[in-house]
Order: structure tokens, then sequence, then C-alpha cells
């Protein structure tokens, strides 16, 4: 099940409150109902930013705006793919890591970490089509024990059962 965004945005308040290393950030973003909006949030953003719509699979339309000009395009054909007539919209990190992590919960709280797998490419690229890495080549064990103890949280947090993969 893909996680709704409205509700994700609602538990991220309360799992950014229970992470006690004041580490957890997250770009700046928006969920974005009509396309003129678009150009409004990515103002009060900043370019460059990552433009996609809401539901869709294998990363389609998703881009990268430098410019209004670029953002309009895009947002014009994110709002034609998108499921329920949503664009999310957020502040694109240059040179960040993509990290995606996929655990097994069970209904007593026992999480197994399956895999920590690193994005060869800039961050936004779908992992679909980018080349990736198991184990992550360059994060070190420091911060994969930090990257476990954030997902253990959320998906502790959202109490689930069974599969849970989550992109950082």
């Amino acid at each position: 099940m893909q996680l709704d965004t409205s509700l994700f945005l609602r538990i991220n308040k309360t799992i950014k409150k229970n992470l006690s290393d004041n580490k957890y950030a997250k770009p700046v973003n928006g969920v974005i109902v009509h396309v003129d909006l678009t150009l409004k949030k990515a103002e009060e953003i900043g370019y460059p930013v990552l433009i996609r719509p809401s539901y869709v699979l294998g990363g389609r339309a998703m881009q990268i705006a430098y410019n209004s000009e670029n953002l309009k395009s895009f947002s014009i054909e994110a709002m034609e793919v998108s499921a329920n007539n949503i664009i999310l919209i957020d502040e694109y990190l240059e040179n960040a890591k993509e990290i995606d992590v996929d655990l097994i919960r069970d209904k007593e709280g026992n999480i197994l970490i399956a895999g920590i797998m690193e994005h060869i490419e800039e961050a936004g690229i779908h992992s679909g089509d980018s080349a990736c890495s198991i184990p992550p080549y360059s994060v070190n064990k420091d911060k994969q024990k930090q990257i476990v103890d954030w997902v253990s949280r959320i998906a502790n947090e959202i109490n689930v059962i069974g599969l849970m993969n989550t992109q950082l």
C-alpha cells in the first residue's frame, strides 16, 4: 500500500518530534492541486525544485526544474499523469545521496532490515532507472545505524505489519 501524502504530512510532525537527535531533516516541500500554484510554491522554496505527480509508478513525469519556464511545462505534464490531480514539489538538494531501505515488521514490533541500497546517480532519479549498490558504497556504519534507527521509528509510528520501503 502506498502511503497517502496527507497522512504522511500529519505523521511526519509526530515522527520529527520523536527523533531526539535533532538531525532529521527533509527538503522544504508542498502539495499542489493546481498548476498555477507551482510557480508561487517554487518561489517560496527556491530553485531548483523537484516536481512530480502524486500516485504514479516508476517515477513517471518526475523532473528537476531550474527555473520557472521549466517548471511550467513540467507541472502541466505532472498534472496530466497524476492519478489524483496532485503535484508534489520539493526543494532539490544538489549532490544529495538517495538511500532506499526495505524492512519487514511483524505484529509484535520485531523489525528485520532486508537491505540498505544507495543510488549511484544524483538524488531524484527513480530507483527503477538508476544504478544502485547493496550494501551502500559510501555510507559509513554510523550513518547506516542512524538510518536503521530512523526507518524503525517510522515503521513503529505507523504500525507497519509486513514490508515497508523507505526512500531517504
